[in-house]
């Protein structure tokens, strides 16, 4: 029987970022030099492919560094961790490496630095966001206030309105940080924003990437976890850029067929922590049942890479 034709959008730039591929590569060092078993405190990134993968290399995920043993090594997530939880590992003479993405480490700086010039904090993220909490653990409770939405911000009570300064979690969607630092600035004339964006060039990179495929085509899928933000984000910049269909999927086997018959077209991503291999994997299922056009859809060029903490170096 003939295939429907149809064509796929792929975007470019997709997938995994430098700080993502940081973060797995210093959990697969940590098993070359200190073998079996490496403690992770949190997912090192939110992809349950990834994690499932290191787990069977001999990675043990926990959430708390109480669940973790004195006497291995443990490895903090690329979300970034509390300033305690080092301080602990450290009290318990463990051996930690920190796998916070650099960029985040950029905001945790930040935040630091316009609290030391008398500067109290907002951050715009989303609460109970591991990146989010460890940012506001930079500093002492009460030191960072944190927003979501411009509503937010109309009953945000401050210690003194003339000395303020915000920062941002890195995998935001840019429009929805935009509406919210807008109304800040309404409200908080005098508020200090940071010297360079905090959300992160891929996240931006991924979304201006849906931006351009999404007006397009019928259907827009992204790959990716439920819990991973970015992700998540992608999808709503889908949606909000014209494509009536823009779903998650964290694997082909989500993919719900019945919704996309009769379609020409389709768009396909996916988030910073997810792996090219299961945009191969949808590219196939798509294969399977169309006969298939693959367009690449390239808004930018990446060519990052963060190096891992010397302690892992040979």
């Amino acid at each position: 029987m003939t295939k429907p034709p149809l064509t796929l959008c792929l975007a470019a730039p997709r997938g995994f970022c430098a700080g993502v591929d940081r973060a797995i590569r210093i959990v697969e060092m940590a098993l070359e030099k200190w073998g079996a078993p490496v403690y992770v405190r949190h997912e090192i990134v939110h992809n349950r492919s990834v994690v499932d993968g290191l787990r069977a290399k001999g990675a043990v995920f926990v959430e708390e560094l109480d669940d973790a043993p004195d006497d291995r090594p443990v490895i903090f997530s690329a979300h970034g961790v509390p300033k305690s939880v080092p301080a602990e590992a450290r009290r318990r003479d463990m051996v930690f490496v920190d796998a916070t993405c650099p960029l985040v480490s950029k905001v945790h700086v930040e935040a630091e630095r316009q609290a030391e010039n008398g500067l109290q904090i907002v951050m715009i993220g989303h609460r109970g966001h591991p990146e989010t909490i460890g940012t506001m653990g930079q500093l002492p409770q009460g030191e960072v206030l944190l927003v979501e939405t411009p509503q937010d911000v109309a009953t945000l009570v401050v210690r003194d309105p003339a000395r303020l300064a915000y920062v941002t979690q890195t995998t935001l969607s840019v429009d929805d940080a935009a509406g919210v630092i807008a109304a800040l600035q309404a409200r908080f004339p005098a508020i200090v924003g940071p010297h360079k964006e905090d959300i992160c060039y891929a996240t931006t990179n991924r979304q201006n990437a849906v931006r351009a495929i999404a007006p397009r085509v019928d259907a827009m899928l992204v790959v990716g976890a439920p819990n991973s933000s970015n992700s998540r984000r992608l999808v709503e910049v889908g949606a909000k850029a014209g494509c009536a269909y823009s779903q998650l999927v964290q694997h082909a086997g989500d993919i719900d067929w019945p919704a996309l018959e009769g379609i020409g077209s389709v768009g396909i991503t996916a988030g910073a922590s997810a792996p090219e291999r299961l945009v191969t994997e949808v590219v196939d299922a798509f294969r399977d049942r169309f006969d298939v056009t693959v367009e690449m859809v390239e808004t930018a060029t990446e060519n990052v890479e963060f190096k891992v903490p010397r302690v892992l170096r040979r």
